[in-house]
């Protein structure tokens, strides 16, 4: 990860791309330590950050056969996820059911995210989450 200060004394964070964390725990170490450089402080913001981290890493693993691309990278009050993986077919919201686990994950980053996209090429699918974030 870069972070360097421009000519206005803002901070200019280059996005933090990483090929291959092949868990979520291991994402979510790595959001940390992005979030670490970029928050302004931890809180509701960071931690729904590490909750889309989580899913959107967990859902590559489980339904796509792992993750191929992941990417963070900080806007203007925002923070965006990105996780690429080799299917092509998009994520479907399941019926979640109180008595069978699971059917959550995406709903829940759908309801946390200001957009969430989905982007599918010849080699797979990328889905982006932005999230807000105060910096």
């Amino acid at each position: 990860m870069i972070v360097h200060s421009s000519e206005e004394e803002e901070e200019d964070h280059q996005p933090l791309h990483l090929t291959s964390p092949q868990s979520a725990g291991r994402a979510r170490n790595v959001a940390r330590g992005f979030l670490s450089a970029v928050a302004a402080r931890a809180g509701a913001e960071t931690d729904a950050v590490l909750l889309v981290v989580s899913e959107l890493v967990t859902n590559a693993v489980r339904h796509a056969g792992g993750v191929t691309r992941f990417q963070l990278a900080a806007g203007p009050g925002t923070v965006t996820v990105s996780v690429e993986d080799a299917s092509t077919t998009a994520p479907q919201p399941r019926r979640t059911d109180a008595v069978k686990p699971g059917g959550f994950g995406w709903h829940m980053v759908q309801e946390l995210s200001a957009d969430v996209r989905v982007s599918i090429g010849p080699r797979g699918k990328t889905v982006s989450a932005v999230l807000p974030l105060s910096h």
